[in-house]
């Protein structure tokens, strides 16, 4: 069995002092939504429990998709550079970005040159642009392959995008993971589904995306963004079903509009053609308590049906 940890929307605080300069840009509407939400929702202390629950857990592997920081500011980066070191060594740990670490332009070539690390193909040196994704590593039967869905964007939009050639790239690596009996997991931060969120936060590339699952196969799809535990499905090779999977936001505080923090341990047991995987979530289930287990379910990937 191999025990997989995953989590999202970290959106570490509280924010540093912005320069003028700083907030002659995008950060300036990302300012005032930390000061009227997200300090508000976000505690950074729920974010601790859960990161000591997860190493309590002792997964094989732990997967963070996306929005580590808020305004991808310099001091952002290197705060969430030292957090990762404090998670856990880079070989133990993938992350790939999310549309908050790439919030303005040139910010996420400075996240990737931070956490490069942590989203480095096994062999290769450490990422240091985002034109270097997807990536590919393994670990004992599980393949992770990192996208990058992050692209600064316009005022008011956190829009993803999944281009052309990331998806020849995906499509390779995907094969051969396959090739060589792996579980594939397909790592994203924006979710490859129609309708999973608003108009100004979807995908572009979805379809995209799902053609390439259909076409190259994949066992399960985990991201973030939506800040929402949701499972959707998609269509994989010769028919079978995918499971994409989605988490809250790992700082999110009791009370708020959104579920409160949690997140996903993921249980891949089997064999090619025989494929079993459970879903457990964990968090924290009422304001002041510790982390416990919210629920549980069977995912589908090959033969088995939901429980």
């Amino acid at each position: 069995m191999f025990r997989l940890a995953h989590f999202s929307d970290i959106h570490l605080g509280p924010l540093p002092k912005l320069t003028y300069r700083e907030l002659i840009s995008k950060r300036i509407t990302g300012y005032i939504n930390w000061h009227r939400r997200r300090r508000v929702n976000l505690d950074n202390g729920i974010i601790d429990l859960i990161s000591e629950d997860i190493l309590a857990m002792e997964p094989d592997h732990i997967a963070l998709t996306g929005d580590l920081v808020n305004l991808a500011l310099d001091k952002e980066i290197e705060l969430a550079r030292l957090w990762l070191k404090e998670l856990g060594i880079p070989r133990d740990v993938s992350v790939v970005p999310g549309n908050h670490d790439a919030y303005v332009p040139r910010a996420l070539d400075k996240a990737c040159r931070a956490w490069g690390a942590y989203m480095a193909a096994d062999g290769a040196a450490p990422i240091t642009e985002h034109g270097q994704f997807p990536y590919m590593r393994v670990r004992g039967p599980v393949a992770l392959i990192g996208l990058s869905s992050a692209r600064a964007t316009a005022p008011f939009l956190a829009s993803g995008y999944f281009t052309e050639k990331q998806e020849g790239r995906a499509g390779e690596l995907l094969d051969e993971a396959g090739a060589r009996d792996l579980f594939r997991v397909i790592l994203i931060h924006h979710p490859p589904v129609r309708g999973a969120t608003g108009q100004h936060k979807r995908l572009f590339g979805i379809s995209r995306f799902q053609k390439m699952v259909r076409r190259h196969g994949a066992e399960l799809v985990l991201h973030g963004h939506t800040h929402q535990p949701t499972v959707h499905r998609i269509d994989g090779k010769d028919g079978v079903s995918v499971p994409v999977v989605g988490v809250a936001a790992a700082g999110q505080a009791h009370g708020a509009a959104l579920p409160a923090a949690h997140y996903n341990l993921l249980e891949i047991m089997g064999a090619p053609g025989s494929w079993q995987v459970q879903l457990t979530r964990r968090g924290v289930a009422e304001a002041g308590s510790g982390v416990v287990q919210l629920s549980s379910q069977w995912l589908v990937s090959s033969n088995r049906a939901p429980a």
